[in-house]
């Protein structure tokens, strides 16, 4: 019976304030969806970066002909010995996973393969000829973030090394750009969410008023404070665990309809999360509408349900 009436009360606590519940349900879904997008864009750059990072390499470019007089180091075209030089320097430096020699042929027919099918198909390669590119040394190494200095700082004025290059410098200003994104999407996620938590407050704080003089009858005929809370409570944990399944709802179809068919098609070289991070932001986004819902009506309650 208890239970029943419990139900009833909740039911038309939610039909008295419908306008109220639905911006109450929408506010916690906005949110919720910006909180979600930048868990999402977090997972997105870990994943990314993980990637990335595990392909990143410091090249050392080698002096050819047309260096001549233009670098310190390049008194003339690296020959072989400066060359075997070179690479037992690198070689000696702490860190270094692996070394890969690149001709100039070999630096020609990948620049021409990773131009090829994008805009001019390939015109700016055609325009040049193998020895005209430089013949390098690609590293990889055990720390990317250091790789470049310790490179560096070992090759300094070697004869025949025209200039150290870091994949990662140009990496970097990427993900600044990510963490950006991120950091505003939580940000607006919590003035979202002190947003919701005021329509509650005050969606509750309506319900309480108007039922005053019931909620006065049942104290006076021994009624607990929970039984006379329970229905408040749970409307609002109604409303916020709403706001959170719409908030969910919106990011899965975000990933199935908008990611996965239209943006990661057109982006190969991008690897996108897949549906793991969802097992647990899903849940997270539900769990949060509820309790900042239940917290808003108990902090309510506490000042407005006084008989």
């Amino acid at each position: 019976m208890r239970g029943q009436y419990v139900m009833q009360e909740i039911g038309q606590g939610l039909k008295r304030n419908l306008t109220m519940v639905i911006a109450v349900v929408v506010s916690t879904a906005v949110a919720l969806v910006m909180l979600g997008s930048g868990l999402l864009m977090w997972q997105q750059t870990e994943s990314m970066q993980g990637y990335w990072y595990g392909k990143v390499q410091v090249n050392v470019f080698l002096c050819d002909q047309g260096d001549v007089g233009y670098y310190p180091s390049c008194l003339t075209a690296v020959n072989p010995l400066q060359q075997t030089a070179i690479l037992a320097k690198i070689n000696s430096v702490p860190g270094v996973k692996q070394v890969q020699f690149e001709s100039q042929a070999q630096a020609y027919a990948r620049d021409k393969q990773m131009s090829a099918g994008t805009q001019g198909d390939g015109s700016l390669v055609n325009n040049i000829t193998p020895d005209q590119l430089p013949s390098s040394f690609r590293i990889s190494m055990v720390n990317p973030n250091e790789g470049s200095l310790v490179i560096s700082n070992a090759l300094t004025g070697l004869p025949g090394v025209e200039s150290v290059q870091d994949e990662d410098a140009l990496l970097k200003p990427l993900f600044t750009f990510i963490h950006i994104a991120e950091y505003t999407a939580v940000g607006v996620a919590v003035v979202m969410l002190v947003l919701a938590f005021l329509l509650i407050f005050n969606t509750v704080r309506l319900s309480a008023f108007s039922r005053r003089r019931e909620t006065g009858i049942m104290r006076l005929v021994g009624a607990s404070n929970v039984y006379i809370q329970m229905p408040f409570l749970l409307e609002g944990a109604v409303a916020g665990l709403l706001g959170g399944a719409v908030a969910s709802v919106i990011l899965v179809g975000v990933k199935a309809f908008f990611i996965d068919h239209v943006v990661a098609p057109n982006m190969t070289s991008v690897s996108f999360i897949g549906w793991g991070p969802f097992v647990w932001i899903v849940p997270l986004l539900l769990l949060i509408g509820v309790l900042m819902s239940m917290l808003a009506s108990a902090f309510t309650l506490r000042k407005y349900l006084r008989v």
